[in-house]
């Protein structure tokens, strides 16, 4: 279940996405859903079905995860008492989603891990803090595992810094600290969009090096929405999953 997007690329990455899922897993029925923007909605995707698991494609948990879901979860059992829906928990985090970065780093030929080379992890923001903290952990988790410069995250609304702001920090820091060669930044977002655009002209505006596509459906992804519809299905395994 995606949020939806008036913008027709984010419909066609989520069924590149779910293609990817139809593949690997070619006995499991697959459908799309959209809480706004686009069709089919939740309820249409599950016309015809006695039993789902409902797997936000969304990299936090934020309002739409915490309020919007499962409000159109109760909204279809209070109509179809009879149906079982298993609900997963959103794609991120999740150790993968930085293989997936990296991924999308190396295809704008960024070497992974250059210790001149600062990362800005540059995401939609949120109004709800938890959710920025989540990014701000994947942005700390990234840098222990590697040795880039640095790994920063910003926010394209809601919170600060901005990819723009945080990209002309890095370039001009203090006298007591080191700039990096180069400051790429990599988008923490699904699809092709508004933000992705923001980002991408801000950045490249305050001198950032390169701007990575967003994630899209990179192979990790599919193994991430698989991983978390094994937990929906199977509760007793979900503490055994990588988050």
């Amino acid at each position: 279940m995606a949020h939806g997007s008036r913008d027709p690329r984010a419909a066609a990455t989520v069924e590149a996405l779910l293609d990817g899922v139809r593949r690997a897993r070619p006995g499991l029925e697959v459908r799309a859903a959209y809480l706004d923007h686009s069709r089919p909605s939740l309820a249409e995707a599950l016309s015809g079905l006695d039993e789902a698991a409902v797997v936000p494609l969304l990299l936090t948990e934020a309002y739409h995860s915490r309020v919007d879901i499962p409000g159109a979860l109760d909204e279809i059992l209070r109509s179809r008492p009879g149906l079982r829906l298993h609900r997963g928990a959103t794609l991120g985090p999740h150790p993968l989603l930085i293989t997936a970065l990296e991924r999308r780093l190396a295809e704008a030929g960024v070497p992974i891990g250059d210790p001149g080379t600062a990362v800005v992890l540059a995401s939609a923001g949120s109004g709800d803090p938890r959710a920025n903290a989540v990014v701000a952990g994947v942005a700390r988790s990234w840098a222990r595992t590697r040795t880039w410069h640095s790994v920063t995250p910003a926010y394209a609304s809601a919170a600060s810094p901005t990819p723009e702001a945080a990209v002309r920090d890095l370039l001009n820091p203090g006298p007591a600290q080191v700039a990096p060669r180069r400051v790429v930044v990599a988008p923490y977002l699904l699809a092709a969009g508004l933000f992705a655009e923001r980002i991408r002209k801000e950045a490249l505006a305050a001198g950032a090096r390169t701007v990575a596509d967003p994630l899209g459906p990179a192979p990790e992804l599919t193994e991430v929405l698989l991983d978390r519809y094994a937990g929906a299905v199977r509760p007793e395994i979900r503490r055994l999953l990588p988050s």
